[in-house]
């Protein structure tokens, strides 16, 4: 591609500044990994800001704000800084506007298999509007954006597994093989088995794949947290690594497991590896666990809004890489929030392993150390028994209600759901309060901007007097955090748990 084909567009509203790009990218700034993509007009190459390559002239070079405006542009993506690792951009998770949760039905793989139309008419807009607010905001149409995510992740794929091309083909949502390798060589210029580098023969039964974040990130502390939230036979976590045993998105098929660990070396990525996942679920394991590590968060822009609180800046300097610890199936949140109201989270958990291993389904043979059962589906809760595990008849009957509910429609985990959207649903029901619909759009949809008021752990944490704040004054003091409340909770979160530590005797408190 030459500069005078160099392609002209608008500036889109998800694009930094021209200078703030150009410093990122003379200086392989990772904080701005998958922010922004460097287009390359000699080369019609397009690259990550991190790339290693030698920096390109200033007039070669042309900016996108993610790979889909990029391609959309007539740009491929480059085979040494690898885009599709980049992590993805965070964007879209800071408010609940039509395109933030429109992306969010793109990446879940919406339309694979339903039109633009209906993805307009799921975020309650017109066609055409969508697409133009897709073109303003990310300088690309929504089936662009799927596509160039589609065909990421089987360049991934290709890359660093052995699947066989037909099953990348599968796994990244292409309905042939036909089809894929028309839409790769019209997208790269090359054939799918042009990029591998060897041949792959020998196929092995678990996949390794890198997951890439923006630094800073704590995982010791993610870890720490969901170690002590734990359900043993369902999870393992240790002290560098998470397990888990995972159903079929289907029900149909063989059940599976997953390890989340670092990656080696200092690149700033996990290691997911899976075991038993059929290729057609590969992405949308993929997806949940970037949902459930929080790995598209953008720490700057987060720290950012929430140090001009005093109380959280020497938080944030103390923690910069907390992130959103989310659970792996809403459903499981919703019990585990359910039980855990006004106990402690070791009572909590004692309850739930109860329940997950009397009502959940057993394997016929443990996959992995520590790896006994799944977590119980909806079906086997709704008339479930409930107080044998040692529940009260109203947190029994809440959870029936939960799980009827969740049949029958009347609350899901839909990702086009606002944060007021599902509040409200969730409190329609019986049982259910603002504190527990917070907790679970915290936990289970790692919604941003969830903040239970009512916890007592932030009620008595945010202030350094020795007071308590009420959930009307914290709720106006958390105004200013908006919308990254819910980093400010895991912050407090976590400054109680260190505090209480260091106490001769532990608190208790809600199962936060």
């Amino acid at each position: 591609m030459s500069n005078d084909a160099a392609p002209a567009i608008a500036h889109p509203e998800g694009l930094p500044s021209h200078q703030v790009c150009e410093q990122a990218r003379l200086s392989r700034d990772v904080r701005f990994d998958g922010l922004f993509f460097t287009a390359v007009t000699t080369t019609g190459i397009y690259c990550r800001p991190v790339c290693p390559a030698p920096a390109p002239k200033p007039r070669n070079v042309v900016y996108y704000p993610n790979a889909a405006a990029a391609e959309a542009a007539g740009f491929r993506p480059c085979l040494r800084c690898r885009p599709e690792l980049s992590p993805g951009d965070g964007a879209w998770r800071r408010g609940d506007a039509a395109v933030e949760r429109a992306i969010k039905l793109i990446n879940e793989g919406l339309l694979a298999d339903a039109s633009v139309s209906a993805l307009a008419e799921r975020v309650n807009l017109g066609e055409r509007q969508l697409r133009r607010l897709f073109v303003e905001r990310l300088g690309a149409a929504p089936l662009g954006v799927h596509g160039t995510r589609r065909l990421l992740f089987a360049k991934q794929l290709l890359t660093e597994t052995d699947l066989s091309i037909t099953d990348v083909a599968m796994a990244a949502g292409f309905g042939s093989l036909r089809r894929f390798n028309t839409a790769f060589k019209d997208a790269y210029r090359m054939a799918p088995r042009d990029l591998r580098l060897r041949p792959k023969a020998q196929q092995h039964e678990t996949l390794a794949l890198r997951l890439g974040y923006r630094p800073p990130y704590d995982l010791p502390a993610m870890l720490d947290f969901l170690r002590g939230r734990a359900l043993p036979g369902v999870e393992v976590v240790g002290d560098s690594a998470y397990q888990r045993v995972i159903a079929p998105a289907t029900g149909d098929g063989p059940t599976g497991w997953l390890r989340v660990s670092a990656w080696p070396g200092d690149e700033p990525a996990l290691k997911l590896e899976l075991h038993g996942i059929a290729p057609l679920q590969l992405q949308p394991v993929v997806n949940r666990v970037r949902r459930m590590f929080d790995l598209d968060a953008e720490p700057q822009v987060i720290a950012d809004t929430l140090s001009v609180d005093r109380r959280l800046r020497p938080l944030l300097k103390q923690r910069p890489g907390l992130r959103l610890p989310s659970g792996w199936d809403g459903f499981e949140i919703a019990v585990r929030a359910i039980i855990g109201q006004q106990i402690s989270v070791t009572a909590a958990r004692t309850v739930a392993a109860r329940v997950a291993q009397r009502f959940g389904t057993p394997l016929a043979a443990p996959l992995a150390e520590g790896l006994e059962h799944l977590f119980p589906t909806p079906e086997a809760l709704a008339d479930a028994d409930l107080t044998s595990v040692g529940l009260t008849r109203a947190r029994a009957a809440t959870i029936r209600t939960v799980a009827q509910a969740l049949l029958d429609g009347q609350v899901d985990f839909a990702a086009e759901r606002t944060l007021e959207d599902f509040v409200a649903r969730w409190t329609a029901l019986p049982g259910i309060g603002p504190w527990t619909a917070h907790y679970i759009a915290l936990r289970a949809l790692a919604h941003p901007d969830a903040f239970p008021a009512d916890d007592l752990v932030l009620q008595k944490t945010l202030p350094t007097d020795g007071s308590r704040l009420t959930a009307k004054a914290l709720t106006i003091r958390a105004e200013a955090w908006r919308p990254w409340r819910a980093y400010a909770v895991i912050q407090l979160w976590r400054e109680a748990a260190a505090s209480a530590s260091r106490q001769p005797t532990p608190k208790r408190s809600k199962a936060a």
